[in-house]
């Protein structure tokens, strides 16, 4: 939602970058998302217990971020793992 109304703001003030849809504003947001969005990716990982490096697995194209998307849909083994106690006990 926020980046539609990122959108429309850098259409409105004309900050679009060389007729793209989106510009500057949408760029800031982007930064403003961008380590608390890994932060909260790592976190999955260390509940499901996979290690957080698992997340550059994003970088291969396609088949990457589908097998990000199934690790992180995966339910919690529950209890106590290497990354710390339950968060749900």
């Amino acid at each position: 939602m926020f980046l539609i109304v990122a959108v429309i703001l850098d259409n409105l003030l004309k900050t679009t970058i060389a007729g793209l849809p989106y510009g500057v504003i949408c760029f800031l947001y982007a930064f403003a998302v961008l380590i608390p969005s890994i932060a909260v990716i790592v976190r999955r990982l260390h509940d499901v217990d996979k290690s957080g490096k698992w997340v550059f697995i994003a970088f291969i194209p396609f088949i990457g971020s589908i097998w990000l998307l199934v690790l992180n849909a995966r339910k919690e083994h529950g209890g106590e793992n290497q990354y710390g106690a339950d968060p749900k006990a």
